[in-house]
């Protein structure tokens, strides 16, 4: 597989409805800046607006730094970011196990819906690479 176009602008956007909460941040590999958007409603919303004009070099940027495969970033960003409590991106990735655990306790009490997504990009593009190497 090719290492590009492993993130697209459309969920970008559809995330930045979400931006307040940091989601698109998330999505594009910068977990730091998530946070401080997820605790200070994105900057206020002044950094949630200027985002809007960011995403396209946000994308082009991730696009480079991950690993393209089997799991599709983008889905497993969605399931995060609206069913992450009850562990389904987990399950879509194949991790059953702590998949069901998030489903049993919401997400570990909200601490691994936290957890997964700073690392998410992250834990795709290992699995990407394990896939492709196997």
């Amino acid at each position: 597989m090719h290492r590009y176009d492993t993130h697209r602008k459309s969920i970008g956007y559809l995330l930045w409805i979400f931006g307040f909460i940091g989601a698109h941040r998330f999505y594009y590999g910068k977990p730091i800046s998530g946070t401080i958007y997820f605790f200070t409603l994105g900057l206020l919303g002044i950094g949630w607006i200027i985002d809007l004009f960011l995403i396209p070099a946000m994308d082009d940027e991730a696009d480079l730094r991950y690993f393209a495969g089997d799991v599709d970033y983008s889905l497993a960003y969605i399931l995060l970011t609206f069913l992450g409590i009850f562990g389904v991106h987990r399950m879509y990735m194949g991790k059953w196990i702590s998949g069901v655990i998030y489903l049993l306790t919401g997400g570990l009490f909200g601490l691994g819906f936290l957890y997964d997504f700073w690392t998410l990009n992250d834990q795709v593009s290992v699995r990407n690479r394990r896939t492709v190497h196997a």
